[in-house]
Protein backbone atom coordinates (compact mmCIF):
# COMPACT_ATOMS: atom_id res chain seq x y z
CA UNK A 1 0.00 0.00 0.00
CA UNK A 2 1.33 3.03 -0.98
CA UNK A 3 1.89 5.77 2.31
CA UNK A 4 -0.09 8.55 2.51
CA UNK A 5 1.37 11.84 1.66
CA UNK A 6 0.16 14.93 -0.90
CA UNK A 7 2.03 16.50 -3.36
CA UNK A 8 1.56 20.23 -2.51
CA UNK A 9 3.02 23.69 -4.29
CA UNK A 10 5.26 23.83 -1.87
CA UNK A 11 6.89 20.19 -2.58
CA UNK A 12 6.59 21.30 -6.56
CA UNK A 13 8.51 24.72 -5.78
CA UNK A 14 10.59 23.15 -3.97
CA UNK A 15 11.67 20.28 -6.58
CA UNK A 16 12.02 22.33 -9.53
CA UNK A 17 14.71 24.09 -7.05
CA UNK A 18 16.30 21.21 -6.34
CA UNK A 19 16.49 20.17 -9.69
CA UNK A 20 17.90 23.36 -10.76
CA UNK A 21 20.67 23.39 -8.53
CA UNK A 22 21.39 19.71 -9.38
CA UNK A 23 22.00 21.12 -12.42
CA UNK A 24 24.59 23.81 -11.49
CA UNK A 25 26.39 21.30 -9.12
CA UNK A 26 26.58 18.82 -12.56
CA UNK A 27 28.24 22.05 -14.62
CA UNK A 28 30.32 22.72 -11.85
CA UNK A 29 32.46 19.76 -11.48
CA UNK A 30 30.63 19.16 -7.75
CA UNK A 31 28.94 16.39 -8.74
CA UNK A 32 32.02 14.69 -6.82
CA UNK A 33 33.43 17.08 -4.77
CA UNK A 34 37.16 17.65 -3.98
CA UNK A 35 38.63 15.14 -1.53
CA UNK A 36 39.53 17.39 1.14
CA UNK A 37 35.77 19.10 0.98
CA UNK A 38 34.22 15.12 1.13
CA UNK A 39 36.23 14.14 3.74
CA UNK A 40 35.05 17.10 6.24
CA UNK A 41 31.97 17.13 4.69
CA UNK A 42 31.69 13.22 6.00
CA UNK A 43 33.13 14.04 9.48
CA UNK A 44 30.48 16.46 9.89
CA UNK A 45 27.88 13.98 8.38
CA UNK A 46 28.71 11.57 10.82
CA UNK A 47 29.24 14.39 14.18
CA UNK A 48 25.46 15.60 13.40
CA UNK A 49 23.69 12.48 13.42
CA UNK A 50 25.73 10.80 16.15
CA UNK A 51 25.01 14.18 18.06
CA UNK A 52 21.38 13.95 17.33
CA UNK A 53 21.48 10.86 19.64
CA UNK A 54 23.75 11.87 22.25
CA UNK A 55 27.23 11.24 21.42
CA UNK A 56 29.26 13.50 23.18
CA UNK A 57 32.72 13.17 20.63
CA UNK A 58 34.12 16.65 19.23
CA UNK A 59 34.76 16.69 14.93
CA UNK A 60 38.32 16.86 15.88
CA UNK A 61 38.06 13.83 18.02
CA UNK A 62 36.24 12.11 15.29
CA UNK A 63 38.50 13.33 12.75
CA UNK A 64 41.22 11.86 15.03
CA UNK A 65 39.46 8.54 14.43
CA UNK A 66 39.22 8.49 10.96
CA UNK A 67 42.91 9.08 10.89
CA UNK A 68 43.00 5.92 13.06
CA UNK A 69 44.24 8.33 16.02
CA UNK A 70 44.23 7.10 19.72
CA UNK A 71 41.24 9.12 21.11
CA UNK A 72 40.26 9.47 24.98
CA UNK A 73 36.70 9.23 25.35
CA UNK A 74 33.00 7.25 26.64
CA UNK A 75 33.50 3.49 24.72
CA UNK A 76 30.60 3.67 23.63
CA UNK A 77 31.06 7.24 21.94
CA UNK A 78 34.18 5.70 20.31
CA UNK A 79 32.02 2.48 19.04
CA UNK A 80 29.05 4.74 17.50
CA UNK A 81 31.81 6.36 15.52
CA UNK A 82 33.75 3.60 14.32
CA UNK A 83 30.63 2.19 13.25
CA UNK A 84 29.66 5.14 11.30
CA UNK A 85 32.49 5.33 9.77
CA UNK A 86 32.32 1.80 8.51
CA UNK A 87 28.88 2.16 7.56
CA UNK A 88 29.66 5.44 5.58
CA UNK A 89 32.59 3.71 4.31
CA UNK A 90 30.04 0.79 2.53
CA UNK A 91 28.13 2.87 1.22
CA UNK A 92 28.62 1.73 -2.35
CA UNK A 93 28.05 -1.98 -1.65
CA UNK A 94 24.43 -1.53 -0.30
CA UNK A 95 21.64 -1.49 -2.40
CA UNK A 96 18.99 0.82 -1.18
CA UNK A 97 16.35 -0.75 -2.70
CA UNK A 98 17.14 -4.17 -0.64
CA UNK A 99 15.55 -4.58 2.71
CA UNK A 100 18.26 -7.00 3.38
CA UNK A 101 20.85 -4.57 3.05
CA UNK A 102 19.09 -2.49 4.83
CA UNK A 103 19.50 -4.93 7.88
CA UNK A 104 22.87 -5.60 6.80
CA UNK A 105 23.88 -1.74 7.23
CA UNK A 106 21.95 -1.38 10.84
CA UNK A 107 24.03 -4.18 11.88
CA UNK A 108 27.11 -2.92 11.17
CA UNK A 109 25.91 0.86 12.50
CA UNK A 110 25.00 -1.13 15.74
CA UNK A 111 27.62 -3.90 15.99
CA UNK A 112 28.75 -4.39 20.44
CA UNK A 113 25.91 -1.48 21.19
CA UNK A 114 22.99 -3.60 20.88
CA UNK A 115 22.61 -7.30 20.82
CA UNK A 116 19.94 -7.37 18.11
CA UNK A 117 22.22 -5.30 15.78
CA UNK A 118 20.66 -6.12 12.24
CA UNK A 119 17.85 -7.96 13.41
CA UNK A 120 14.36 -6.37 13.71
CA UNK A 121 12.72 -5.93 17.49
CA UNK A 122 10.71 -8.67 18.81
CA UNK A 123 9.09 -6.84 21.48
CA UNK A 124 7.01 -3.13 21.51
CA UNK A 125 8.16 0.39 21.98
CA UNK A 126 7.11 4.16 22.58
CA UNK A 127 8.64 7.02 22.05
CA UNK A 128 9.18 9.56 25.69
CA UNK A 129 9.90 13.43 25.03
CA UNK A 130 10.08 14.43 28.71
CA UNK A 131 7.46 12.91 30.56
CA UNK A 132 5.05 12.50 27.46
CA UNK A 133 4.70 9.37 25.03
CA UNK A 134 4.62 10.93 22.13
CA UNK A 135 4.58 8.01 19.43
CA UNK A 136 3.50 3.89 20.37
CA UNK A 137 5.49 2.25 17.30
CA UNK A 138 3.71 -0.58 15.51
CA UNK A 139 3.66 -3.96 17.32
CA UNK A 140 6.89 -6.42 16.22
CA UNK A 141 4.68 -8.92 14.58
CA UNK A 142 3.67 -6.03 12.02
CA UNK A 143 7.56 -4.98 11.35
CA UNK A 144 8.28 -7.31 8.30
CA UNK A 145 5.15 -6.61 6.54
CA UNK A 146 5.39 -3.19 7.00
CA UNK A 147 8.66 -2.49 5.62
CA UNK A 148 8.29 -4.93 2.85
CA UNK A 149 5.56 -2.96 1.72
CA UNK A 150 7.52 0.25 2.55
CA UNK A 151 10.69 -1.16 0.30
CA UNK A 152 8.24 -2.20 -2.32
CA UNK A 153 6.98 1.40 -2.15
CA UNK A 154 10.27 2.85 -2.81
CA UNK A 155 11.24 0.23 -5.36
CA UNK A 156 8.22 0.63 -7.82
CA UNK A 157 5.97 3.37 -6.80
CA UNK A 158 6.29 5.90 -9.94
CA UNK A 159 7.44 9.33 -7.79
CA UNK A 160 10.19 11.60 -7.94
CA UNK A 161 13.34 9.70 -5.75
CA UNK A 162 13.88 13.27 -3.92
CA UNK A 163 10.31 12.93 -2.66
CA UNK A 164 10.47 9.35 -1.80
CA UNK A 165 13.65 9.06 -0.12
CA UNK A 166 11.51 11.73 1.92
CA UNK A 167 8.41 9.25 2.51
CA UNK A 168 11.10 6.50 3.02
CA UNK A 169 12.96 8.37 6.08
CA UNK A 170 9.28 9.28 7.60
CA UNK A 171 7.41 5.88 7.62
CA UNK A 172 10.66 4.09 8.49
CA UNK A 173 10.84 6.19 11.77
CA UNK A 174 7.22 5.77 12.36
CA UNK A 175 7.31 2.01 12.29
CA UNK A 176 10.55 1.92 14.23
CA UNK A 177 12.02 -1.41 13.03
CA UNK A 178 14.54 -1.99 15.66
CA UNK A 179 15.09 -1.34 19.35
CA UNK A 180 17.79 1.35 18.57
CA UNK A 181 19.44 2.69 16.05
CA UNK A 182 16.51 4.07 14.03
CA UNK A 183 17.07 8.11 13.50
CA UNK A 184 20.80 6.86 12.36
CA UNK A 185 19.41 4.49 9.90
CA UNK A 186 16.45 6.65 8.61
CA UNK A 187 19.22 9.69 7.56
CA UNK A 188 21.57 6.83 6.07
CA UNK A 189 19.23 5.16 4.20
CA UNK A 190 18.15 8.74 2.89
CA UNK A 191 21.24 9.14 1.73
CA UNK A 192 21.69 6.20 0.09
CA UNK A 193 18.59 6.30 -2.02
CA UNK A 194 19.89 10.14 -2.78
CA UNK A 195 23.35 9.07 -3.76
CA UNK A 196 21.99 6.33 -5.91
CA UNK A 197 20.21 8.76 -8.16
CA UNK A 198 22.48 11.76 -7.54
CA UNK A 199 26.15 10.68 -6.33
CA UNK A 200 26.79 14.14 -5.30
CA UNK A 201 24.61 13.36 -2.19
CA UNK A 202 26.92 10.83 -0.75
CA UNK A 203 29.30 13.88 0.65
CA UNK A 204 26.57 16.41 1.15
CA UNK A 205 26.37 17.11 5.12
CA UNK A 206 22.38 16.70 5.10
CA UNK A 207 22.97 15.39 8.55
CA UNK A 208 24.42 18.41 9.65
CA UNK A 209 21.51 20.73 8.82
CA UNK A 210 19.25 18.45 10.50
CA UNK A 211 20.96 18.40 13.78
CA UNK A 212 21.02 22.50 13.36
CA UNK A 213 17.40 22.63 13.07
CA UNK A 214 16.98 19.30 15.05
CA UNK A 215 13.24 21.12 16.67
CA UNK A 216 11.96 21.56 13.60
CA UNK A 217 13.06 17.80 12.47
CA UNK A 218 11.25 16.68 15.37
CA UNK A 219 8.52 19.09 15.35
CA UNK A 220 8.03 18.15 10.99
CA UNK A 221 7.64 14.36 12.69
CA UNK A 222 5.02 14.94 15.12
CA UNK A 223 3.10 16.92 12.74
CA UNK A 224 3.19 14.26 10.36
CA UNK A 225 2.18 11.74 12.69
CA UNK A 226 -0.49 13.80 13.94
CA UNK A 227 -2.01 13.98 10.55
CA UNK A 228 -1.69 11.04 9.77
CA UNK A 229 0.38 11.44 6.38
CA UNK A 230 4.35 12.34 5.71
CA UNK A 231 3.41 15.68 3.82
CA UNK A 232 5.35 18.38 6.13
CA UNK A 233 8.17 15.85 7.16
CA UNK A 234 8.59 15.89 2.93
CA UNK A 235 8.75 19.71 2.71
CA UNK A 236 10.91 19.89 5.68
CA UNK A 237 13.41 17.48 4.68
CA UNK A 238 13.34 18.98 0.74
CA UNK A 239 14.29 22.66 2.33
CA UNK A 240 16.91 20.42 4.10
CA UNK A 241 17.84 19.02 0.39
CA UNK A 242 18.54 22.46 -1.39
CA UNK A 243 20.04 24.16 1.76
CA UNK A 244 22.53 21.68 1.20
CA UNK A 245 23.26 22.00 -2.37
CA UNK A 246 23.05 25.39 -2.09
CA UNK A 247 26.06 25.21 0.66
CA UNK A 248 28.54 23.65 -2.04
CA UNK A 249 27.24 26.05 -4.39
CA UNK A 250 28.45 28.58 -2.43
CA UNK A 251 31.85 27.30 -1.85
CA UNK A 252 34.23 29.86 -3.16
CA UNK A 253 37.15 29.08 -5.32
CA UNK A 254 36.55 25.29 -5.56
CA UNK A 255 39.60 23.70 -7.65
CA UNK A 256 39.74 20.35 -8.29
CA UNK A 257 42.99 18.18 -8.24
CA UNK A 258 43.69 15.75 -10.85
CA UNK A 259 42.61 13.06 -8.60
CA UNK A 260 39.23 15.05 -8.09
CA UNK A 261 39.19 14.97 -12.43
CA UNK A 262 39.88 11.69 -12.55
CA UNK A 263 37.69 9.97 -9.91
CA UNK A 264 34.80 11.97 -11.26
CA UNK A 265 35.38 11.33 -15.19
CA UNK A 266 35.05 7.92 -13.56
CA UNK A 267 32.04 8.31 -12.51
CA UNK A 268 30.73 9.45 -15.58
CA UNK A 269 32.47 6.59 -18.10
CA UNK A 270 32.45 3.80 -15.83
CA UNK A 271 33.68 1.43 -17.80
CA UNK A 272 33.86 2.61 -21.75
CA UNK A 273 36.59 3.60 -23.49
CA UNK A 274 37.31 6.89 -23.93
CA UNK A 275 39.71 9.58 -25.66
CA UNK A 276 41.85 12.89 -24.24
CA UNK A 277 39.39 14.67 -26.25
CA UNK A 278 36.53 13.38 -24.44
CA UNK A 279 38.02 13.71 -21.11
CA UNK A 280 39.07 17.79 -22.06
CA UNK A 281 35.53 18.12 -23.10
CA UNK A 282 34.50 17.12 -20.07
CA UNK A 283 36.50 19.85 -18.10
CA UNK A 284 36.64 22.78 -20.49
CA UNK A 285 38.79 25.14 -17.72
CA UNK A 286 41.55 22.51 -17.90
CA UNK A 287 44.10 22.69 -21.35
CA UNK A 288 45.50 20.18 -23.42
CA UNK A 289 48.63 19.80 -21.82
CA UNK A 290 46.90 19.09 -18.22
CA UNK A 291 44.62 16.73 -19.47
CA UNK A 292 47.63 14.79 -20.61
CA UNK A 293 49.23 15.13 -17.54
CA UNK A 294 46.24 13.78 -15.65
CA UNK A 295 45.98 11.08 -17.83
CA UNK A 296 49.63 10.19 -18.17
CA UNK A 297 49.39 10.42 -14.12
CA UNK A 298 46.55 7.74 -14.15
CA UNK A 299 48.65 5.43 -16.33
CA UNK A 300 51.53 5.26 -14.93
CA UNK A 301 49.52 4.49 -11.51
CA UNK A 302 47.52 2.30 -12.88
CA UNK A 303 44.24 4.10 -12.76
CA UNK A 304 43.45 3.98 -16.10
CA UNK A 305 45.07 1.42 -19.03
CA UNK A 306 46.34 2.83 -22.36
CA UNK A 307 45.01 1.40 -25.60
CA UNK A 308 46.72 2.38 -29.34
CA UNK A 309 49.29 5.26 -29.94
CA UNK A 310 48.92 9.26 -30.94
CA UNK A 311 45.56 9.52 -33.09
CA UNK A 312 44.29 6.27 -31.91
CA UNK A 313 45.57 6.48 -28.26
CA UNK A 314 41.73 5.12 -26.52
CA UNK A 315 41.48 4.64 -22.70
CA UNK A 316 39.92 2.31 -19.91
CA UNK A 317 39.79 2.53 -15.98
CA UNK A 318 40.75 -0.40 -14.18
Amino acid sequence: MKPPYSITGKVLKLVASISEKIGEVNSAHLSKPPTELRKKNRIKAIHSSLEIEGNTLTIEQITAIVENKRVIGPKKDILEVKNAIAVYDYLDKLNPYSFDSFCEAHGILMSGLIDSAGRLRSKSVGIVKGSEVTHIAPSSDMLKPLMNDLFAYLKNDDDLVLIKSCVFHYEMEFIHPFIDGNGRMGRLWQTLILKDAYPVFEFLPIETLIKERQEQYYESLGKSDNSGESTVFIEFMLEIVLESLEELLNIQNVSLTNIDRLSLFKSIVKEDFFTRKEYLKNFREISSATASRDLKYAVENELIEKFGDKNTTKYIYK
